[in-house]
């Protein structure tokens, strides 16, 4: 049995007249009686009581009508989910981040405009250790990344900057420099405890500038972590400037950091040959946003 045995079928009980639902189908009548008899055989029961004027549907072939509709019905339904789906409309799409892209505010603004304009694609994000999503990436247990550059990236994978912020210093309310007025120089940490977050670029560069080596290193994991270390008196941290305006722990003071700004960005990573239509939905709307530049509170 074919579909179109079903659709000859229904126009046949719509029409209950062989010639006029020929009609209607493009074929000629014989050829038409000829398939109906088909789908009797193969139903082994009579859909019609054939008059010589006119037809009439048997109980079996009311019956049936509801189901060859039903299955009609689910067929089209399938077509059109099918060509969704190709064009992007529908699917799923793995989203893994750190935690910095949810303090800045990306990783928010850029799925909610997503879920809007495709709002039957699935979107399913959650955090992740930063030096793992490359990985995740590249085995296809993650579609698309949100991390804070520098990160390194296989020749598979590519990326596209979101946010550009700057790193600061967090520390200690009681700590003595948390009171000294201006940007704290580089070369008054030496000394320090460092608390690193899981983006060590800016402590490396503080270092660097400094001239120094840090006396000891925690790595407690995310930035909450990190400032919790930093407000139980554990040591300073290097980190990006938007928690200034989204983070206020007890006793954790942000302060400036003298000399050019350190540059930190947030940048969406996504395989560079990319097949899955909803996730290429993704990624266009992603290289189609302008980097976010923020504004860090004032420190002082």
């Amino acid at each position: 049995m074919e579909l179109r045995h079903l659709r000859y079928f229904l126009t046949v009980a719509e029409e209950l007249h062989f010639a006029r639902a020929a009609e209607v189908l493009g074929i000629a009548p014989p050829t038409l009686s000829v398939q109906i008899q088909q789908l009797e055989r193969q139903l082994q029961a009579q859909l019609f009581v054939r008059g010589k004027r006119a037809i009439a549907l048997t109980s079996a072939g009311e019956d049936f009508v509801v189901q060859a509709r039903a299955v009609l019905a689910r067929f089209e339904q399938a077509i059109d989910a099918g060509r969704r789906a190709g064009r992007g409309e529908m699917g799923r799409v793995e989203v893994g981040y750190v935690g910095s892209a949810v303090f800045g505010g990306i990783l928010q603004q850029q799925l909610s405009a997503f879920r809007q304009r495709w709002p039957q694609v699935l979107v399913h994000a959650r955090e992740w250790p930063m030096l793992q999503l490359g990985a995740a990436l590249e085995e296809g247990k993650l579609d698309i990344a949100f991390v804070r550059l520098p990160v390194p990236l296989g020749q598979t994978l590519q990326s596209h900057v979101l946010l550009r912020d700057r790193f600061c210093l967090a520390l200690p309310t009681d700590h003595a420099l948390a009171s000294k007025p201006g940007a704290i120089r580089s070369r008054a940490l030496a000394g320090e405890d460092f608390i690193l977050p899981e983006q060590e670029l800016g402590s490396r560069e503080v270092w660097r500038r400094g001239g120094f080596a840090p006396r000891r290193v925690s790595r407690p994991g995310g930035l909450l972590a990190v400032l919790a270390e930093v407000a139980v008196g554990a040591g300073v941290a290097v980190v990006p400037g938007v928690l200034t305006t989204v983070v206020n722990l007890p006793n954790v003071s942000y302060r400036a950091l003298a000399g050019a700004a350190v540059v930190s960005e947030v940048a969406a990573v996504y395989r560079r040959f990319e097949r899955a239509p909803a996730v290429r939905n993704m990624i266009a709307a992603l290289r189609a946003s302008k980097p976010v530049q923020v504004q860090a509170a004032t420190m002082g």
